[in-house]
């Protein structure tokens, strides 16, 4: 008996490759004007050769989906982009307006506390950049994920000058993340401190591929103020893009 085949299966496997990669860049897994992952890591994503790799993104480029330059590829559908300004504030709980005169950021090279090192896949005792801001009541730690380091030219800068005293406001970390390829997704949590005023506010970031960025820790007045978050809803109907500022809550 002759074996039944559907339309997909008798495409090329560059073909359906290009198929699925294009599916990901109009559902927003790779956001219009981002930079593509490398073939070798687009390779491993779909488990084919890169030969197969570049054959798909041929395809796209014949369409005008993908297009390349210096930086590489990157889609190529109409969208905002990608120099525009982050929606995220790094770190959560920083003032969006711009450094102010109370805040104060420095970076370290340094064990992380154990819970990072765990939500970051780090050996323990491995040393990775730590950095620390405060301002007013509000502290925040963040700690960075050996991929994010190999992975984000600007953050594996701060290695060499990471000794706690200078002062390294990295607020552009995201839009360097995104620069750098990485489709980012954060999740917040936000936990009250036992026998204090304070909550506790944990991010945790991943890219496109559930690898582990950063995670940072804000912890904050409740009596004094609140973490306030917006949402955008695009008018097409695509993913809303939430900020977040804290203040006071403006109710």
């Amino acid at each position: 008996m002759a074996r039944t085949t559907t339309p997909h299966e008798d495409q090329p496997l560059y073909w359906r490759i290009a198929t699925q990669l294009l599916g990901e860049l109009r559902d927003g897994t790779v956001p219009p004007g981002e930079r593509l992952p490398g073939e070798r890591k687009l390779a491993e994503h779909f488990g084919v050769s890169r030969e197969t790799v570049r054959q798909a993104l041929q395809v796209l480029r014949r369409d005008g989906l993908v297009a390349t330059d210096r930086r590489g590829s990157h889609a190529a559908l109409p969208a905002t982009p990608v120099e525009a300004p982050s929606t995220l504030a790094f770190p959560v709980g920083a003032d969006t307006a711009g450094p102010g005169a109370a805040d104060r950021a420095t970076v370290t090279w340094e064990t992380p506390p154990p819970e990072h090192a765990e939500a970051l896949g780090l050996a323990p005792h491995r040393p990775t950049l730590v950095h620390r801001y405060e301002s007013g009541r509000r502290t925040a730690l963040t700690s960075f994920s050996a991929v994010a380091l190999a992975e984000v030219e600007e953050l594996a800068r701060y290695r060499g000058r990471a000794d706690g005293n200078a002062s390294a406001q990295l607020r552009r970390a995201y839009d360097w993340m995104r620069k750098a390829g990485l489709t980012l997704h954060h999740r917040d949590s936000i936990t009250p401190l036992a026998d204090t005023p304070s909550v506790r506010v944990t991010r945790r970031v991943h890219d496109q591929y559930a690898r582990p960025l950063e995670i940072t820790d804000l912890v904050l007045d409740a009596r004094q103020e609140a973490l306030v978050y917006e949402f955008t809803l695009p008018a097409d109907g695509s993913t809303a893009a939430p900020r977040n500022r804290t203040g006071p809550d403006p109710r």
